[in-house]
């Protein structure tokens, strides 16, 4: 059996399949990233959950891609959670770029962008992934995810600038306050995906001029350092999209790509299934579990 994991900060989606490569099960649980989960915390969720812990002697091959494995050191973190549990298994650890990049492939070289939780971006060709700018994370960084529109609601309800509807609206929905905002961000953990969440709210008044506004100015950001960066983006190379952020503002997005002279290609708001398809199909893993 052989398991292909897509995993942000939030969430992951896991897909298990037989030597046929017909999938068996699949589970969404919470997402694995090294700069805030150790390799006991992977081990400890995974262990107690019965039927990823009850299938896992079974599993010959682990293919994990996540938020935050960006370096041997950091993906070794989550290898080392993931063989205590799947002790028999040949295990990847990949970064959710290439994921990205694989899922949104179909033939032509683009630039595969994440806007989920965090952004990133990176140019495929079909053999190799190439970043042109890091990362910077949500405190320097993550231009138009979920967590760069939370922090800009959430500084906008404490400083009293958003429209008198949505702030009394978002203080009806949320029943928080400035201490108690401060307090999550700089003194709990994983504070990135404590603000990614207010982004549901402005996915729900997703027609107000005030979150129009908001959203497109962090898409506007992200297109210009994440996506222009790459020469190919600027000679008409097609910019595709995977997360939930930016399949909940498609419409907004292909606007602000054509105002800005960017080739839109496609948004997934999951790109596990297509995940699975280029491993079976391109990458042929089911001839390893054949040979093996």
């Amino acid at each position: 059996m052989i398991i292909i994991v897509e995993s942000g900060s939030t969430k992951a989606d896991w897909i298990l399949l037989d030597g046929h490569g017909q999938e068996i099960k699949r589970w969404s649980i919470m997402g694995f990233n090294p700069y805030f989960h150790s390799s006991a915390t992977v081990e400890q969720v995974l262990g107690s959950h019965p039927e990823i812990s009850g299938y896992a002697p079974g599993v010959e091959q682990v293919y994990f891609y996540g938020a935050g494995c960006s370096s041997e050191k950091l993906n070794e973190v989550i290898e080392n959670g993931l063989s205590k549990v799947f002790r028999c298994a040949q295990i990847v650890v990949d970064h959710d770029l290439k994921a990205a990049a694989y899922a949104t492939f179909d033939g032509v070289p683009h630039v595969a962008c994440i806007l989920g939780t965090g952004s990133n971006s990176c140019y495929f060709d079909g053999e190799t992934v190439r970043e042109e700018v890091p990362a910077l994370a949500y405190v320097l960084g993550d231009e138009g995810s979920a967590s760069f529109i939370g922090k800009r609601l959430v500084a906008d309800y404490i400083y009293g600038r958003m429209p008198s509807e949505l702030l009394e609206a978002f203080h009806t929905q949320y029943k928080t306050n400035k201490e108690e905002i401060l307090h999550h961000v700089y003194h709990q953990p994983h504070a990135n995906v404590y603000l990614a969440s207010f982004s549901r709210f402005a996915g729900e008044h997703a027609d107000s001029p005030y979150i129009q506004a908001l959203v497109r100015d962090g898409f506007e950001k992200f297109l210009e350092v994440h996506v222009l960066c790459f020469p190919e983006a600027r000679q008409g190379a097609p910019a595709n999209f995977v997360g939930s952020v930016a399949k909940a503002f498609e419409g907004l997005l292909q606007e602000c790509c054509e105002q800005m002279g960017i080739t839109y290609g496609r948004t997934q708001a999951k790109p596990v299934n297509r995940l699975v398809e280029y491993h079976l199909h391109v990458l042929r893993v089911l001839d390893k579990v054949a040979r093996a």
